[in-house]
Protein backbone atom coordinates (compact mmCIF):
# COMPACT_ATOMS: atom_id res chain seq x y z
CA UNK A 1 0.00 0.00 0.00
CA UNK A 2 3.21 2.80 0.83
CA UNK A 3 3.89 1.93 -2.84
CA UNK A 4 0.90 3.26 -4.02
CA UNK A 5 0.40 6.18 -1.92
CA UNK A 6 4.37 7.16 -2.95
CA UNK A 7 3.86 6.62 -6.67
CA UNK A 8 0.77 9.06 -6.46
CA UNK A 9 2.70 11.47 -4.96
CA UNK A 10 5.17 11.50 -7.33
CA UNK A 11 5.38 14.22 -9.85
CA UNK A 12 7.86 13.36 -12.35
CA UNK A 13 4.91 11.13 -14.58
CA UNK A 14 2.34 14.36 -14.68
CA UNK A 15 5.33 16.39 -15.68
CA UNK A 16 6.14 14.72 -18.71
CA UNK A 17 2.98 14.19 -19.85
CA UNK A 18 2.23 17.85 -19.22
CA UNK A 19 6.08 18.28 -21.90
CA UNK A 20 4.38 16.24 -23.87
CA UNK A 21 1.63 17.95 -24.15
CA UNK A 22 3.38 21.01 -24.66
CA UNK A 23 5.27 19.54 -27.71
CA UNK A 24 2.27 18.41 -29.52
CA UNK A 25 0.63 21.87 -29.17
CA UNK A 26 4.21 23.12 -30.50
CA UNK A 27 4.14 20.87 -33.62
CA UNK A 28 0.15 21.69 -34.47
CA UNK A 29 1.26 25.55 -34.48
CA UNK A 30 4.17 25.04 -36.33
CA UNK A 31 2.31 22.74 -39.69
CA UNK A 32 -0.22 24.89 -39.30
CA UNK A 33 2.26 27.94 -40.08
CA UNK A 34 4.10 26.02 -42.52
CA UNK A 35 1.05 25.01 -44.39
CA UNK A 36 -0.21 28.92 -44.38
CA UNK A 37 3.03 29.94 -45.58
CA UNK A 38 3.68 27.04 -48.27
CA UNK A 39 -0.02 28.12 -50.05
CA UNK A 40 1.22 31.52 -50.06
CA UNK A 41 4.96 30.93 -51.33
CA UNK A 42 2.93 28.38 -54.14
CA UNK A 43 0.46 31.51 -55.20
CA UNK A 44 3.38 33.50 -55.35
CA UNK A 45 5.74 31.60 -57.58
CA UNK A 46 2.28 30.42 -59.93
CA UNK A 47 1.83 34.48 -60.10
CA UNK A 48 5.52 35.10 -61.07
CA UNK A 49 5.81 31.92 -63.75
CA UNK A 50 2.84 33.30 -65.25
CA UNK A 51 3.76 37.17 -65.89
CA UNK A 52 6.88 35.43 -66.88
CA UNK A 53 5.07 33.74 -69.69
Amino acid sequence: MSKFVKMLRDSRGATAIEYGLIAALIAVAAIVAMKGLGNGLKNTFNNVASNLS
